[in-house]
């Protein structure tokens, strides 16, 4: 038996694929933690019983880490990483190094988010991965931007003088040993990067707690059916995007039945005059606060969201095509792998018109290469073995056999 300490940052989206690779070591007879600055975060996602050792750090979208509305580009990547990603890491470094002194993990497992998880296990000597969790990173998506990256290169430099190895040489997002990507090259494109620490093993899909509620029946089987979704951290951002869905799809109501995730009820609220109801009669559009996205994306036959990439290969696994409004951050990069692949339609989030939007909404369900390509990305996505493939690679970083020594 081997046991892995996951180091995963407060977000829903880099905890839930390590959900699926420890549910799947714990099958063949290995132990898991967690380390992470939300432990009733994991717990949610993971289950009441798993252990988590608590981080100190900021939330995003949180004190400090309001994120400007308006910021993007290079303002809103140097804002994550000023704001949000280094002070991550140092305030997280100190629980790592009591969770890895207590835990005694054979291998880390560090997301891409939570520097602090490879450079002190790099300290301490204990093997690590990296968890990437978008495949953005693995593109070279500063390529084009040398200013920015002497910035960022500079200040992991300065990171790993004070919480790493000073005489350790690895980029703290990539592991020198393993990076597991969460993607295959069929999405992330012939310019990904290549070697054999690169693992590409497709997305991990798992079971997830599912909680009860969800109205199945009010499903028309007679109509496309399309999920609006802007993830777990755009509400400050979403409303005129959500209202522009919600008109483009009550025009087509007549052969498209929708379901809006809106957890910040921005068209339900009482300022809102975007709908007059959210009554349980309405055939037409389910606006609700969360959605049990997987068994929900067997049943639809198109997503719009914000190209953020867990819901992207969440769709693609199941053969759905994308209409992807790229926000900030990543997704401007995995939205441009959408379009490249022939997967979806990309909009402009901050622009988009319902006219707009219903055109992309048309082409996603009624041009027949769109659904093909995602169904050949879904195809590639299995091949890849996904948390059974992860956790493979993640048992031979722990226990490597003669032949790999």
């Amino acid at each position: 038996m081997s046991r892995f300490l996951f180091v995963v940052p407060p977000l829903v989206g880099h905890i839930n694929p390590t959900v699926g690779v420890a549910a799947e070591l714990a099958t063949r007879g290995h132990e898991s933690a967690w380390a992470c600055a939300d432990p009733a975060l994991v717990r949610r996602l993971a289950g009441d019983d798993v252990r988590v050792y608590p981080c100190a750090g900021p939330m995003l979208g949180s004190g400090d880490g309001t994120r400007p509305p308006e910021l993007r580009g290079p303002e809103a990547l140097k804002f994550l990483w000023e704001r949000f990603l280094v002070p991550l890491a140092d305030e997280m470094a100190p629980g790592v190094r009591a969770a890895v002194e207590e835990f005694a993990p054979d291998a880390v497992v560090a997301d891409q988010q939570t520097l602090a998880g490879g450079l002190v296990a790099e300290r301490l000597g204990v093997p690590w991965a990296t968890s990437a969790t978008t495949s953005a990173e693995l593109t070279d998506a500063l390529a084009g931007l040398p200013k920015v990256r002497q910035w960022l290169d500079e200040g992991l430099r300065a990171l790993r003088a004070r919480i790493g190895d000073p005489a350790g040489s690895a980029d703290p997002r990539f592991s020198p040993h393993l990076v597991l990507a969460f993607s295959t090259r069929e999405l992330a494109g012939p310019e990904a990067l290549e070697g054999e620490r690169i693992r590409w093993v497709g997305p991990s899909i798992a079971s997830r707690p599912v909680a009860p509620g969800f109205p199945w029946d009010w499903l028309d089987p007679s109509r496309d059916k399309v999920l609006v979704t802007l993830g777990t951290a755009n509400t400050d951002v979403g409303g005129r995007f959500l209202a522009e869905c919600l008109t483009a799809l009550r025009a087509r109501a007549d052969r498209v039945q929708s379901v809006i995730v809106d957890p910040g009820g921005t068209l339900t609220g009482p300022d809102a005059d975007t709908v007059d109801d959210n009554a349980t009669d309405d055939k037409d559009v389910l606006i609700v606060a969360s959605v049990p996205q997987l068994p929900l994306l067997e049943r639809v036959d198109a997503v719009i969201c914000h190209a953020g990439h867990n819901t992207v290969c969440e769709a693609l696994w199941h053969g759905v095509p994308l209409v992807v409004a790229p926000i900030r951050d990543d997704q401007p990069v995995v939205a441009g792998q959408v379009t490249a692949a022939g997967a979806g339609v990309r909009v402009r989030f901050g622009r988009v018109t319902a006219v707009k939007l219903g055109a992309a909404i048309d082409a996603v369900l009624h041009e027949p290469e769109h659904r093909a390509a995602a169904e050949r990305i879904g195809t590639a996505f299995r091949a890849a073995g996904g948390t059974g493939a992860a956790a493979t690679h993640l048992e031979r970083l722990a226990r490597p056999s003669k032949e790999d020594q």
